[in-house]
């Protein structure tokens, strides 16, 4: 198994890489971001050790750019960021799991043991249509260089639209997609969600792309 530690303390990726070393890991070393990225882009790897406190690009960039080319490998990220809300951010960016430092190496080993035995095919791939790219993992939308400002119920509605292109919904399909059962939201909640995401979509310059069809519903073609 080929693994990148990404870790600048260079005494604490020796001794990962000792230690993976010593369990048969392939093991290459990125101490930053920048070179992290060309590693990646070079090499095929399994499995990829990421530190998020990095010089120069920081390891949740170097998380959203593997993720945005849809790169397979799967992520432990090794950090001394122990909130609740740095893990959250962590595994909604693409991350496959998460371990605080200080940490036992046994523990390390047990989850990239369990990662291995993970299928390579991500569930969530990006979603591109039109010059748009949304990312399910990181609840991101964009067009071209543009990040889009998307409410989760707007980001919800373009994900069910563009994962079911070319099939109109009606309003009422589309409720039920967006919505639980014991929600006392009025269907008509989605002409709401509807008209702000079409303004938003203009304003960054990806046109009118969700097409109204009178009677029937509505339809990314």
């Amino acid at each position: 198994m080929r693994v990148l530690i990404v870790e600048d303390s260079q005494p604490l990726a020796d001794a990962l890489a000792r230690g993976l070393g010593a369990e048969g890991y392939a093991c290459d070393h990125a101490a930053d971001g920048e070179r992290a990225l060309a590693f990646l882009a070079g090499v095929d790897y399994d499995l990829v050790v990421l530190d998020l406190m990095l010089p120069g690009i920081d390891g949740l960039d170097v998380l959203r750019e593997l993720r945005r080319r849809n790169d397979a490998a799967r992520v432990l990220v090794l950090s001394a960021r122990d909130q609740v809300g740095d893990r959250v951010v962590a595994l909604d960016a693409g991350a496959d799991d998460y371990l605080v430092k200080p940490f036992a190496f046994d523990e390390l080993l047990a989850r990239l043991r369990a990662l291995k035995r993970r299928p390579l095919d991500r569930a969530a791939p990006l979603l591109h249509h039109a010059g748009l790219e949304l990312d399910p993992n990181a609840r991101s939308v964009r067009h071209g260089d543009v990040q889009l400002d998307l409410t989760p119920k707007e980001f919800a509605l373009l994900e069910l639209l563009l994962r079911e292109r070319s099939r109109v919904l009606s309003r009422t399909q589309i409720f039920e997609r967006l919505y639980d059962g014991a929600s006392e939201t009025s269907d008509k909640a989605v002409e709401v969600i509807l008209s702000t995401l079409r303004a938003k979509l203009a304003r960054c310059g990806a046109g009118d792309l969700i097409e109204t069809r009178r009677g029937f519903g509505y339809v990314i073609a």
